[in-house]
């Protein structure tokens, strides 16, 4: 049975499609964007790039509620991770790290152990592949997600619950388990990916024993449970955006993983739901943002949360950014996940249903970035 809240989002879309022009017809409109497989970049390459198409025209409430605060008034966490083999200082990062995860769900880490020239790298390696010759990235442009190397612009783009296309391209490469052979990852990139992915996991380990602590668990009980299993290495790209405030270039949204680690360049833009108010995460050279997935907050009881965030879009680009997810995707795995038994009790009975990382992710996919929460579809009503 069809949800009221979903009846209500594209009741609400399409009342605002409706104020773009009498004889939108905006599914058209989108696939004709997305045959070009150009992507925004093919827009701005093309010429087209002296106003926003009303295909990426967003509501203006999702875009200008931004915060009126100043950064002496929120202090976004960053934890330094040099100590962390020493018994003194790792107490004191378990709880630094337990601390922004309960009431941020985000922070940086400094000093995490992938040197400076790699992280310099993968990010040339992402402008590298979209900066290359249009018709070489077509041959990666594909809206299969059973494709391990896939580029495209916008997952969501043909979702009925989404309002408008946002200002990004992307790339994704499924890095773990079973990746697919090194040829099959685009030549700009392939070198500096594979060892990216190598580090990542790495330090993907690392948090989860710290993550685990900070539970009161074992260091090894999340990557007992697979949650480090599964990564997927995504590479955006934001060209400069002739209107940014016509539209976004990710919506509001909270990720469908355990964890996200994000490298970013220092163009900026991206901000974090915070006391509702969102708050600008700064770009700090050679640090990486860590932020709880939804996986995360339904195995943890709702201790971690999972808080939406969205990237603006700017006059100043292209801003390049590589996430790194921490899950299987839509790709099968028999591991059910609900709540962690050892966390539950009288007083903390289970707030979400079990679920498979494959079952959760399809249907986060299937709604898209459209402003609502997916754990609210997996919350036990009490």
């Amino acid at each position: 049975m069809e949800k009221v809240e979903d009846k209500m989002v594209f009741s609400r879309n399409e009342e605002f499609q409706a104020t773009l022009q009498p004889n939108y017809d905006k599914h058209s409109e989108l696939k004709a964007f997305d045959d070009t497989k150009a992507g925004v970049k093919g827009l701005v390459d093309a010429g087209n790039s002296t106003e926003v198409p009303r295909i990426f025209v967003h509501p203006r409430e999702s875009i200008h509620n931004s915060s009126g605060f100043t950064e002496k008034e929120f202090v976004f966490p960053v934890i330094d991770l040099e100590g962390i083999d020493h018994p003194m200082t790792h107490k004191e990062i378990v709880d630094k790290v337990r601390d922004a995860s309960e009431t941020w769900g985000f922070f940086q880490v400094v000093n995490h152990g992938i040197p400076l020239p790699v992280l310099e790298e993968m990010l040339q390696g992402a402008r590298r592949f979209f900066e290359q010759d249009v018709e070489i990235k077509k041959q990666y442009y594909t809206r299969d997600t059973a494709k391990k190397v896939a580029h495209v612009s916008n997952f969501d783009l043909f979702s009925p619950s989404v309002p408008a296309a946002s200002w990004r391209d992307s790339l994704y490469c499924f890095m773990c388990p079973n990746p697919p052979s090194p040829e099959e990852f685009p030549i700009t990139c392939r070198e500096i990916l594979i060892e990216f992915s190598k580090n990542m996991m790495k330090l993907g380990c690392s948090l989860f024993e710290l993550l685990s602590e900070g539970l009161g668990l074992n260091p090894c009980h999340l990557k007992d449970m697979n949650c480090a299993e599964g990564l997927s290495i995504a590479q955006h790209y934001y060209p400069a955006c002739p209107q940014p405030e016509l539209t976004i270039g990710t919506r509001q949204h909270s990720d469908c993983v355990f964890i996200t680690v994000l490298l970013q360049d220092d163009i900026g833009g991206l901000q974090v739901r915070h006391q509702n108010q969102w708050i600008d995460v700064p770009p700090t050279p050679g640090a990486l943002v860590v932020n709880i997935g939804d996986l995360l907050q339904i195995i943890s009881n709702d201790k971690y949360i999972s808080v939406e965030h969205r990237v603006l879009s700017n006059k100043v680009g292209p801003r390049i950014s590589v996430p790194c997810f921490f899950s299987t995707g839509a790709f099968p795995s028999p591991r059910i996940y609900g709540p962690i038994k050892e966390l539950l009790s009288e007083c903390n009975l289970p707030k979400y249903r079990a679920t498979t990382v494959k079952e959760y992710t399809d249907y986060f996919r299937k709604k898209g970035f459209d402003g609502t929460s997916t754990l609210l579809d997996y919350k036990i009503l009490s």
